[in-house]
């Protein structure tokens, strides 16, 4: 059983931050997806891949892994490089157009 640990990014029809301070972890599918043959809906035959777990940190992830036995792969996120600047930089002389 195998799952991965990450930090999950912000959608991009959000403004801030919301949902991305946590931890998950969130097992993958040991089988492939297959159609149903009645409703046409895709399927798997465990329920493992429904799961998703929810840390404070990225230790504690590891840590429940490491307890439970689960082969788990850390995922860092991305950081954003912010660049600061103030409204008056619109308007400064030294603006490269």
């Amino acid at each position: 059983m195998s799952a991965r640990i990450y930090r999950p990014a912000k959608s991009a029809m959000q403004s801030g931050k919301a949902n991305t301070r946590r931890w998950r972890l969130e097992f993958r599918a040991d089988s492939a997806r297959r159609p149903d043959p009645l409703m046409g809906w895709t399927s798997i035959d465990g329920t493992q891949s429904q799961v998703r777990l929810e840390f404070d940190t990225k230790e504690q992830a590891l840590a429940y892994a490491e307890k439970h036995g689960i082969d788990a792969s850390v995922h860092d996120p991305h950081e954003r490089k912010l660049k600061l600047r103030a409204y008056a930089d619109n308007f400064a002389f030294k603006r490269v157009i």
